[in-house]
């Protein structure tokens, strides 16, 4: 192996451009480059609205001899690696009379009872992810990562008298601090990977974007640079990122041939492809978990509520009004559907994080906590008892998955707590009920 130190924020750089690389051996101190050192633990959200059908999520035999159910069938491939949490609580959800789904996305990862109000005064608790991001403060480039499929502003009410503020976010900086969620790939892309160097404006990447210049052709000089300094290991890992950012690069143009690189733009249209940009969303917190670039990235594919209409799944209402299913068939068969597809997309992460080495051997999703859940259990009864929960990798090892875990009305907030001082906080308390950490996730 040859001996090149490079530092953890080496960029590289080319006319008009910086781009950060992934975590590599050579960034390690020289003392224990020869040694096994833990990767960075890290945690994805996986936010859903409206709930989910439990009839065809649960599994029937709990511990190590779970089947998969049909809701949980595109687990296949990760089944060991994740983790079904039933009979967990989430009171702090309910609202006051009505508003369950801005009431409960608000507390989704807060675990904070929400204030009613359609006004500027909003106000619900700080959320877990967060608290994680001020933790690791100063450790990446950007503390956390809020992303989204629909856009949307709070300013007025959006769920009996709620304010919207609480349906569209589930990240919150402090009680009355939404950080609102990014909805454009390409923004995203620009703002982790492409960089900009002080001189650097906007008409000039503009016109990069109109020639097809990819950001790799400017930091392809000092690439061939950097890689004739590296061992055969590193030599492979950067070879493989470099290939997965032009990869997604080029998935990205094709999302959006025709809008600006960093302008503001307004909240998607119905019309957009959801099955595209959720996977480049979830190819997007990837490369931000494998470039170091951030520890702590949340996703909501969909807001609080959600009016979206699935009709590549033969569908022509909207996904609210099938969680209101008042029991019938037909609109069970229609939830089954989107919370199949749903669990896809989970599954699609996972096994994108599955798929990328660390430096000592293990996987991303090894050092992970990936949490997927909803606001409420069933969109009908709008229940916030048993809720729908995965979570899936293993904690750098404070996790044992491949498991169903049944529970009897723990709160969610003790499995928050659990995976905050899995991630290295001193936290023992959390939100309105969580008093400690949550029993069996690891044998």
């Amino acid at each position: 192996m040859r001996h090149t130190s490079l530092s953890r924020r080496t960029l590289l750089r080319g006319t008009g451009a910086l781009m950060a690389l992934p975590l590599l051996e050579a960034m390690l101190p020289r003392t224990v480059r020869a040694e096994t050192t833990a990767a960075p633990r890290r945690l994805a959200v996986f936010y859903v609205p409206c709930g989910i059908h439990m009839a065809k999520w649960t599994p029937s035999a709990a511990g190590q001899g779970w089947a998969l159910t049909p809701t949980l069938q595109p687990l296949a491939p990760v089944k060991e690696d994740v983790l079904v949490l039933t009979g967990l609580s989430h009171w702090p959800g309910k609202p006051e009379l009505n508003g369950h789904h801005a009431a409960g996305t608000a507390a989704f990862l807060t675990c904070a009872h929400a204030r009613k109000t359609a006004g500027t005064d909003i106000y619900v608790g700080i959320s877990m992810d967060q608290m994680l991001a001020k933790h690791l403060q100063g450790a990446t480039r950007f503390p956390s990562l809020e992303l989204g499929n629909d856009a949307g502003t709070g300013v007025r009410a959006c769920d009996a008298n709620y304010s919207c503020a609480y349906a569209y976010n589930i990240a919150w900086a402090g009680p009355s601090s939404p950080r609102p969620k990014e909805t454009r790939p390409r923004a995203v892309f620009n703002r982790l990977f492409a960089g900009i160097d002080p001189g650097e404006t906007q008409a000039q990447l503009e016109k990069r974007r109109m020639y097809g210049r990819s950001i790799l052709d400017f930091v392809r000089d000092d690439a061939r640079v950097l890689q004739g300094r590296l061992g055969a290991t590193d030599r492979r890992k950067l070879d493989e990122y470099l290939t997965s950012v032009r990869e997604l690069e080029g998935r990205i143009d094709e999302l959006e041939p025709d809008g600006p690189v960093c302008q503001p733009g307004e909240a998607p249209a119905n019309t957009d492809d959801v099955r595209a940009k959720t996977r480049a969303m979830m190819d997007l917190i990837v490369l931000a978990f494998q470039c170091d670039l951030t520890r702590v990235a949340t996703f909501m594919l969909g807001n609080g509520r959600s009016d979206r209409v699935y009709d590549f799944l033969g569908l022509s209402d909207t996904h609210h009004t099938y969680s209101h299913h008042q029991r019938l068939q037909t609109n069970y068969e229609a939830l089954a559907k989107i919370d199949r597809w749903e669990v896809e997309q989970y599954a699609y992460l996972l096994q994108r994080l599955k798929a990328v080495r660390e430096t000592d051997g293990s996987t991303l999703l090894d050092s992970a906590f990936v949490y997927f859940g909803s606001e409420v259990e069933d969109g009908n009864a709008h229940g916030h008892t048993n809720m729908p929960v995965l979570l899936a990798g293993r904690g750098g090892g404070a996790l044992t998955p491949g498991r169903h875990v049944r529970y009897s009305g723990e709160p969610i907030s003790n499995l928050f707590i659990s995976m905050m001082q899995g991630m290295g906080t001193n936290v023992s308390t959390f939100g309105d009920d969580g008093s400690g950490p949550l029993r069996d996730l690891k044998e």
